[in-house]
């Protein structure tokens, strides 16, 4: 028996429930778009050991791992703001939200500790932004950590802000460098840095 079925609930009234409350309308769209990145990208055999975090553990981020060539892969999942999408020129563009959910202590790699809900250089490895609001169609936008535009937030100096991640980015469609419609080149180019492999 399914969810749907126990709770004696209809799919119309779960659509009604959806419908007239967005934030769990957010919610839900959120873990939906993980599960449908999961399957469409990182389910075959190349992947291993897929696992999600726990999402009170504020200490780790990245929404799901999986070891992919021997080594261990962090993937964050973000998604589009809704009313930041335009048309035009031949490419959608919009932008999303690339921060941590909360206001956390983070340590920087030059051992200074700051409060920030910014997202830390290297603190996973792949990001992976869900695209479906560009045309009701499951595609992602992948990029590296380590390319992703910094803050530029001025309560930072400029020797933190090189550590701390953009809390809102752009994106468009077709994607441009640091990102790209597939995440391939992306995970052999984080395996051989990671694993120093030529």
């Amino acid at each position: 028996m399914g969810i749907l079925e126990r709770w004696k609930l209809t799919p119309d009234e779960l659509n009604e429930i959806l419908e007239s409350r967005p934030s769990l309308r957010g919610i839900t769209f959120g873990y939906v778009s993980e599960y449908k990145l999961r399957k469409l990208w990182f389910s075959d055999k190349r992947f291993s050991q897929l696992s999600t975090p726990d999402d009170h553990d504020r200490t780790r981020k990245g929404d799901f791992t999986f070891i992919y060539k021997d080594a261990h892969i962090s993937v964050e999942a973000k998604s589009l703001q809704t009313r930041s999408i335009k048309r035009g020129d031949g490419a959608v563009v919009g932008k999303f939200q690339c921060d941590a959910s909360d206001r956390r202590a983070i340590r920087l790699p030059n051992g200074k500790t700051i409060e920030t809900t910014c997202l830390l250089v290297g603190e996973f490895d792949l990001l992976a932004v869900n695209l479906f609001e560009f045309s009701q169609e499951w595609r992602f936008a992948f990029a590296k950590n380590t390319e992703l535009p910094r803050t530029r937030y001025p309560k930072y100096t400029p020797q933190q802000r090189k550590y701390l991640l953009a809390t809102l980015m752009d994106i468009s469609w077709p994607p441009k460098p640091p990102f790209f419609d597939e995440p391939f080149r992306l995970l052999d180019e984080i395996v051989k840095r990671k694993l120093g492999r030529n």
